[in-house]
């Protein structure tokens, strides 16, 4: 199918079932829009080809198990209808992999020239490079092509816009070159593309989340080999939206602050003989407390204590949505939100102690959800100190959480979402 007929192809209406399924029927026409203005944006760059393939890989959220997967731990994701769009077209000749994003450079990255480089640390450009040099070296085929994109995940909220970018080359790689490689592969070789390429120390959940859609729990307890299982649960069928609170908070000079959680707790796990603190239990934590609060501080324990009780955490959740438990599937959430309030202590930043916008967020929260009569939680989102929080609440309250929320973090910081039973999909 050339770009042209694509575009007739979608205007025609043709694509709206796959839509539906994506996005939900009231957002068919905006879609529509959206994913027209993308071909148009391909045909502009790259000219009316033969053999476009349309592309889509979500965003993500975390459910349960905030911090964990650095110490082995378990978690619970799931991914979101936001999401990046990509036309691509696989290219007959050359040395080159084209991509251009909406709103940034193209990226040209020759493919008989690609190698780690520093100078090109945290560029979109070593992200494809890396993912180029991990399907061939798991013995996978990819070559050149060309690509448009355009996403909606928007940056620095915990939904994992970049990941979304890592599995989305994947994705193109996988479908272009006729590549028979799971969804769990394109993550793995997504986080090896982020590790070694784009040179930051990421764990495996972001993309793995992305790839894998919908619902899942991922046990990490072998992070080169982790468990992930998919649960079939459907919370819109159930009349519940996700909404994502953004704070609008700095995320400058967070970085020792998110560093510090994986170093205490494993300081904790070496105090006690073991590697990570998967490998210990509450007993024996427990039983060592005065030493390692003599050795290592209160915080370092409380955050070890967090560990402990969120992993089972992560089981009893996983737990209530196998059984469609909605109760039991919202007090999870809230014990969750709690222990990484008080016990992480990831909600604001002691190097800022006026800058609280994800507590104040939590309080106006819950003082709505006080209002609504069937079950709902919140919490603090992501890695948190700054950014954003998630309110799971019936579709019919959401407006009202949005004229409580926007006020005071400003218009269109509620942003009212769906679960997405599908991760990185070929939609056409």
């Amino acid at each position: 199918m050339k770009t042209t007929e694509l575009i007739s192809y979608i205007s025609r209406g043709e694509l709206d079932n796959t839509l539906a399924a994506l996005y939900g029927w009231d957002g068919v026409l905006s879609q529509r829009e959206r994913y027209i203005k993308a071909a148009e944006g391909f045909i502009h760059h790259y000219g009316d080809r033969e053999g476009v393939r349309l592309f889509s890989v979500p965003g993500r959220t975390e459910v349960s198990g905030n911090h964990t997967d650095h110490n082995h731990g378990k978690v619970l994701a799931a991914s979101i209808n936001l999401d990046i769009i990509a036309v691509a077209a696989k290219e007959d000749g050359g040395d080159f992999i084209r991509i251009k994003s909406e709103g940034f450079p193209e990226d040209e990255v020759r493919i008989c020239d690609i190698k780690v480089d520093p100078e090109r640390y945290f560029t979109s450009y070593a992200v494809i490079g890396g993912m180029y040099d991990g399907f061939i070296k798991n013995g996978y085929k990819s070559g050149p092509f060309c690509a448009y994109t355009t996403s909606n995940v928007f940056k620095g909220s915990g939904l994992s816009s970049s990941a979304a970018f890592e599995v989305m080359v994947g994705n193109i790689m996988r479908t272009l070159y006729e590549n028979d490689i799971s969804d769990i592969e394109i993550a793995k070789i997504a986080q090896y593309a982020e590790n070694v390429f784009f040179g930051k120390p990421c764990g495996l959940m972001d993309q793995m989340a992305c790839a894998v859609g919908g619902f899942i729990g991922i046990d990490f307890e072998d992070p080169k080999n982790p468990i992930v299982k998919k649960i079939d649960f459907d919370l819109s069928a159930k009349g519940y939206s996700l909404c994502i609170i953004d704070t609008g908070g700095n995320h400058a000079d967070l970085n020792e602050d998110y560093a510090s959680i994986p170093a205490e707790m494993k300081a904790v796990a070496a105090l006690l003989g073991k590697e990570v603190l998967r490998q210990t239990d509450y007993k024996e934590l427990y039983s060592c407390i005065p030493e390692i609060r003599r050795k290592l501080g209160d915080r370092a324990l409380l955050r070890a204590l967090h560990f402990i009780t969120e992993n089972d955490r992560v089981d009893a959740i996983y737990k209530a949505l196998e059984e469609g438990n909605i109760q039991k599937f919202f007090e999870g959430i809230v014990a969750s939100g709690n222990s990484s309030f008080k016990y992480l202590q990831n909600v604001y930043t002691v190097k800022n102690i006026k800058e609280q916008g994800l507590s104040l967020a939590l309080a106006l929260s819950e003082e709505y959800l006080k209002t609504v009569k069937e079950p709902c939680a919140c919490r603090v989102h992501g890695g948190g100190f700054a950014g954003t929080i998630q309110v799971f609440v019936p579709e019919s309250y959401c407006v009202g959480l949005r004229e409580l929320i926007d006020p005071v973090f400003g218009k269109g910081s509620t942003h009212i979402l769906r679960i997405r039973p599908e991760g990185a999909i070929c939609t056409l």
